[in-house]
């Protein structure tokens, strides 16, 4: 009898989200109210107190940041290609540029050299993508936008808990943006929570999210409907609790990752960096595709993030070529490292990965 498949992602959900839920469902007041604004409370506990709002996805978070912030049609904003399509779509959705910039070759996050080689008089903003759970450079990109005067906003979609010197994902720039979808370090099915250093640019933010009102049939702004659900913000409100936990038992499968397997590039951990693992990234840089047919035959499922870089799809067509973030295209494979895999299941990874490598 073969053995159940080991998932590249597994959703934990318990007996509190149930019950969270069905008070809400029982409470017939379903809609964004008293449990999103809990939930908010509770993320922006964990930043250090930043003004924080709740919408319907991560997508939403990021839109509604670069307009709350003040980004407008014409402006340009720097983003790495190396990334889901979401985070240059929110760019191009309000009327702004993607300008897309390289990768460093180790972090996958976005190259400072290759940023600053493409500032120019109409760039507002600079989106560095905490790509796998680890954080981008902040410093350098700090230093990068006080010299030319821009804006951040992070895209920590993947990034919940990750830190630099015990500094969080999420407090380093203007605005910063979480993504709840299905399969990150916390769910609300689908949702996003947006944190500002400015209460000012998030009480715009509750306006763009709110057909452009805070006051009922009072419409200040032109703004969407981005609110999350109650029913949502009660999964989440339970999530939250559990989200350190998670988060070290991820780090925790990691450092076995890293203990049993033998193959080269593996994830790389910068001094003072806390990576939270969303992904466990390797390079494979011959017979990639073999190599995930290997492991599917051991039982143990894989994900290539991301097969096409950003700049090189249908519906940006740059025309660009931007080698580091092709080759990891090219190469990237990522393994399991959900907080609900077994000590056996990471034996069973580890093995898996080191036959299918020596096989190569």
């Amino acid at each position: 009898m073969s053995r159940p498949t080991i998932p590249l992602a597994s959703p934990i959900i318990g007996i509190q989200e149930y019950v969270n839920v069905f008070r809400v469902l029982r409470s017939g007041m379903l809609a964004q109210g008293r449990q999103v604004a809990n939930l908010e409370f509770e993320f922006s506990n964990i930043l250090s107190g930043r003004s924080c709002v709740a919408v319907n996805s991560g997508t939403s978070g990021l839109v509604t940041a670069l307009l709350a912030i003040g980004v407008r049609a014409g402006d340009e904003v720097l983003v790495p290609s190396f990334t889901f399509a979401a985070t240059a779509n929110a760019v191009a959705l309000i009327g702004a540029t993607p300008i897309f910039v390289d990768i460093d070759t180790k972090t996958y996050n976005l190259d400072i050299n290759d940023a600053k080689a493409k500032v120019t008089r109409k760039t507002k903003v600079i989106m560095p993508v905490h790509l796998f759970g680890l954080c981008a450079n902040m410093q350098e990109i700090l230093d990068l936008t006080r010299q030319h005067d821009l804006k951040i906003v992070e895209d920590a979609s993947q990034a919940h808990l990750a830190s630099i010197d015990g500094v969080q994902a999420g407090t380093f720039g203007d605005a910063a943006v979480f993504s709840f979808y299905a399969t990150k370090n916390m769910t609300t099915g689908e949702g996003g929570m947006i944190s500002f250093k400015s209460e000012e640019h998030a009480r715009i933010a509750r306006m763009v999210r709110n057909q452009g009102m805070e006051k009922k049939y009072q419409n200040e702004i032109v703004g969407f409907n981005f609110r999350m659900t109650d029913i949502q913000a009660a999964i989440g409100l339970a999530q939250i609790k559990k989200l350190s936990k998670w988060t070290d038992r991820r780090i925790e499968n990691a450092a076995v990752l890293f203990e049993r397997i033998r193959v080269e590039d593996l994830p790389l951990v910068p001094v003072g960096y806390k990576h939270v693992f969303h992904q466990f990234t390797l390079r494979v840089k011959t017979n990639r595709d073999e190599f995930i047919h290997k492991l599917k035959n051991s039982g143990v499922e894989s994900g290539v993030y991301y097969p096409t870089p950003v700049h090189l799809l249908p519906a940006f067509n740059s025309g660009l070529r931007l080698k580091a973030t092709e080759s990891a295209s090219a190469e990237v494979l990522s393994l399991p490292v959900h907080p609900s895999l077994k000590k056996s299941d990471l034996k069973r990874i580890a093995d898996s990965v080191n036959r299918a490598w020596e096989s190569q």
